[in-house]
């Protein structure tokens, strides 16, 4: 005889309590038991607690538990009541332990099938390269699960895209809609400072109360920059100074591109915020190391030394925004995020409800980025200054100072002292939108966790963020992922996190790639010179021969249009179609969340209205609900 031990647990959430009858099928691959009572002393199955253990009798081994079948029937002279069972657990006569989960109001007399709850959706990892996060085992698209594959609109249209921008590559003089603001202001040094708090890369700017012992700006270099009587010390003081460290691309080997030797720096980069509250650089190394070779340059030198050393930097951004921040922060860790909810959640539970949504499309688009991206014959391998040898070394390093608070947006934004930095319209409207994802989670968690205990019980949960830790933080202590989750809010943050960096944050380092990037000189994708080794010796001429060739400048553009636009069927943040949830309090937290968020769009607008360069990023209605292109 094969005995089984069934142990059932009710939620604790108001009237998930039942009097009537319960009754259970175990089905396993070798066969099933017959449907047996689970007859309770105490009368019923009560909110909050778990049954006693249960003996359910078969002549020989079910095999590989495959399922449970639940229902319940009414005592004589009692009515038929609504119960919330959050879970079934079976301990097998060889002492395995599968979890049913359920998660859902049963109501009715019917039999209910609920799958064991893990492994359901065939999902495993695979690694891409040593020291990158985990991703999803699958050669094409149709390896992927159904349910997860473009919809034929999004397929069709994203073949359809890349079809055009095929012809427009092979007619290099086919003409792009040109963003007008870049182009008419790329070389002012107000706009090279915006940039790092409202374009792609709002990501590096950090507040500098002291200077980096290998980058010796004096005083007196900067002091005609300070605008007044001004020190350098004192402006340091006041929290007026501000750095961005591109030592993630130091001694990198760079790209040949058609045969030809590319070039890329690692910059270190001094911005002031001056009385009238504009960013501007006021110090330029392109070099982490200090040498002879290795000037500082000076809003004072000529004008094209000037302006090459921000040439420089801005194409060093492009790599430290593209691998660092994009890739990595937004697609890889959404694909990780993505793929440990497919391997340990199954369908009826309130998590798998609250997050599949924000993985759409994910998987595939992360497939084809590996495919044609950074793939060996990608289109970065191929023609980014970083592609190649240089972008395996950048993702590393990224991956080897990724850490959970600098993806929590109010911690990293006091990490990096930008509290109080003005038009900073990344950080005003993230925050906010961090705040209303964090009050709807916390409304979603709070209706099905209601103890501290019952996180810790969840064994799913439990799997599910030790699968990111290992597989997507490669178990490593120093980034401070959780291993497991003891409490609600511990939940709630990190569900938090999740869905900000699919919707927000992918949208802020996404969608105006084209903007800034589209017009080259602003973001170059490569660079054909050295990094100047001396003042006073660059000119117009320097400038055209150190940008991209045409060529590649045709790759970079049509790439940067083509991640930059929305697909028909986009989904905005916040909009749910599948309905996965059934209960009325969490439909009426969804209808909470969606009229906060038109509220805060139209809030975004109306400022909007009076900036010269509108911040859109973070507009709930152009942010859509998941890395989905």
């Amino acid at each position: 005889m094969a005995k089984y031990k069934v142990t059932v647990y009710t939620h604790n959430i108001a009237t998930a309590t039942t009097m009537n009858n319960v009754f259970i099928k175990l089905v396993g691959e070798k066969g099933e038991s017959k449907r047996t009572w689970l007859t309770s002393l105490k009368g019923g199955f009560y909110q909050g607690t778990a049954s006693r253990e249960f003996d359910v009798v078969c002549p020989s081994s079910l095999g590989t538990l495959v399922l449970i079948e639940l229902d319940k029937q009414p005592l004589p002279l009692f009515p038929q009541d609504a119960w919330f069972p959050s879970k079934v657990v079976v301990t097998t006569p060889e002492g395995d332990t599968c979890q049913f989960p359920i998660y859902r109001w049963i109501m009715d007399k019917e039999v209910h099938l609920f799958r064991e709850g893990t492994g359901q959706h065939g999902v495993t990892w695979d690694t891409y390269k040593e020291g990158f996060p985990g991703s999803m085992k699958a050669d094409n698209p149709l390896d992927l699960p159904s349910e997860i594959q473009f919809s034929f609109t999004k397929a069709t249209q994203f073949l359809f895209t890349a079809v055009l921008l095929w012809c427009a590559l092979i007619n290099t003089t086919q003409n792009f809609l040109l963003p007008d603001y870049a182009q008419e202001h790329w070389k002012e040094d107000e706009f090279f400072g915006y940039q790092y708090l409202n374009g792609c890369n709002p990501m590096l700017i950090r507040r500098c109360s002291e200077l980096p012992a290998n980058f010796p700006v004096t005083g007196d270099m900067v002091k005609p920059s300070l605008r007044g009587s001004s020190s350098l010390l004192k402006e340091l003081q006041s929290g007026n100074i501000f750095l961005l460290d591109y030592k993630n691309l130091d001694g990198l080997k760079a790209n040949v591109i058609n045969r030809k030797k590319q070039y890329m720096a690692a910059p270190l980069v001094l911005l002031y915020r001056t009385p009238d509250d504009k960013l501007v650089p006021i110090a330029i190394q392109l070099k982490q190391k200090p040498a002879k070779d290795n000037p500082i340059f000076l809003p004072t030198d000529s004008e094209y030394d000037w302006l090459l050393a921000k040439i420089f930097v801005r194409s060093a951004d492009f790599q430290e925004h593209q691998l660092n921040v994009h890739l990595l922060r937004t697609h890889l860790l959404a694909e990780v995020f993505a793929v440990a909810l497919l391997r340990n959640m199954p369908m009826v539970h309130p998590l798998y409800k609250l997050l599949i949504p924000h993985t759409r499309y994910t998987l595939q688009i992360n497939l084809l980025a590996r495919a044609f991206l950074i793939a060996d014959e990608g289109v970065f391998t191929q023609f980014a200054a970083s592609g190649g040898e240089g972008m395996i070394e950048i993702l590393r390093r990224s991956v080897a100072s990724l850490t959970y608070s600098s993806l929590c947006m109010p911690e990293d934004i006091t990490a990096r002292g930008l509290e109080s930095v003005p038009n900073n319209y990344y950080r005003d409207d993230g925050l906010k939108l961090w705040d209303i994802i964090h009050r709807f989670v916390e409304g979603v968690i709070g209706f099905y966790y209601k103890s501290d205990s019952e996180v810790r019980e969840d064994q799913e949960l439990q799997n599910w963020i030790k699968d990111i830790f290992d597989h997507g933080f490669l178990a490593q202590e120093c980034t401070g992922i959780p291993q497991s989750l003891s409490t609600v809010p511990e939940v709630v943050k990190f569900v938090t996190m999740v869905i900000f960096t699919c919707s927000g944050q992918h949208s802020a380092v996404n969608s105006g790639q084209y903007d800034y990037g589209g017009w080259m000189p602003n973001t170059p994708i490569s660079l054909q010179q050295p990094p100047p080794t001396t003042k006073g010796q660059s000119t117009e001429s320097t400038m055209l021969e150190t940008f991209p060739d045409v060529g590649t400048t045709a790759q970079g553009m049509s790439t940067m249009w083509l991640l930059s636009k929305q697909s028909s069927d986009f989904l905005a943040l916040g909009q749910y179609p599948e309905e996965h949830f059934n209960e009325m309090p969490p439909c009426r937290m969804i209808q909470k969340f969606q009229t906060e968020l038109k509220v805060f769009s139209e809030t975004v607008k109306a400022r909007n209205s009076g900036l010269p360069v509108p911040y859109t990023y973070m507009d709930p209605a152009l942010v859509e609900n998941s890395v989905a292109i």
